[in-house]
């Protein structure tokens, strides 16, 4: 039978995405049981097992494009239409953040007071800690871009220093946050206004916390020299997704922060 020579990477038979699956259901029930009956056993189970499983997967990923030479033009295509699509995704994941946000405060019923806030709520300063968090993070922006305009110039050290405070802008952001959720006068519980502040803000804050770890394997990878002037996709997805969590902080200051109080 004549072989085949095509430019498409055909992946072969792997355990991660079913050990993923099995990971995934194993936190989403150890969550429901923290949630009902305060154990976290299962819960951290759960999560150790899906970041051994995301450990394993990247690792085979980044060995089939570095070392054996997949990733072809064809497959990197594929793959960048394939990451766009994800962050379309979640960009109509947070469309449904701001729609229950609007939904409550365009027209707040009777049961808050038929006033947004609502009655008893007292919001956050938007020019205290969250102005701070938008400037490190528009930063951090700034910073991602540098780094990335150094691979494509084939200057490693700068590109190693722009990334390098990417990932520490990262972490300082998800630490005020959590300074503010812990100084925060309302909680989830406290009517609409919590729970669409919270769940808003909170999965941004996730979607952080996902980045600045995307950025440091970038960083890892960098560092051994993995990025090339021409084959650099895995920074690029980890830029592409650092930039859609900074504009959809700037959506959420204006409209949660700054305009909701």
């Amino acid at each position: 039978m004549e072989k085949v020579y095509h430019p498409y990477h055909l992946v072969d038979p792997s355990p991660w995405p079913y050990v993923m699956g099995c990971a995934a259901l194993l936190t989403t029930l150890g969550a429901v049981i923290y949630f009902h009956y305060s154990q976290l056993l299962m819960l951290i189970l759960g999560l150790l097992s899906v970041g051994l499983c995301m450990f394993f997967w990247l690792r085979d990923v980044v060995r089939e494009g570095t070392y054996q030479g997949y990733h072809t033009k064809a497959t990197v295509h594929g793959l960048k239409l394939g990451f766009l699509l994800f962050i379309i995704s979640e960009v109509l994941f947070f469309v449904s953040f701001f729609w229950a946000f609007f939904h409550s405060s365009l027209s707040p019923s009777i049961e808050i007071g038929v006033l947004w806030p609502p009655i008893g709520i007292d919001p956050l300063n938007p020019f205290s800690v969250p102005l701070l968090n938008t400037a490190i993070l528009l930063s951090s922006g700034a910073t991602v871009t540098w780094a990335h305009h150094s691979i494509v110039s084939g200057n490693k050290d700068e590109a190693i220093k722009g990334l390098t405070l990417t990932v520490i802008l990262g972490l300082i952001f998800t630490a005020l946050q959590a300074f503010e959720y812990i100084e925060a006068p309302f909680c989830i519980a406290d009517s609409v206004y919590g729970s669409t502040f919270f769940v808003a803000t909170g999965f941004h804050g996730f979607h952080v916390i996902v980045g600045t770890i995307f950025l440091f394997i970038c960083l890892i990878r960098l560092s051994r020299s993995h990025f090339t002037r021409s084959h650099h996709f895995g920074f690029e997805a980890a830029s592409w997704y650092w930039h859609f969590v900074d504009v959809v902080w700037l959506f959420l200051y204006v409209c949660i922060y700054w305009w909701g109080c």
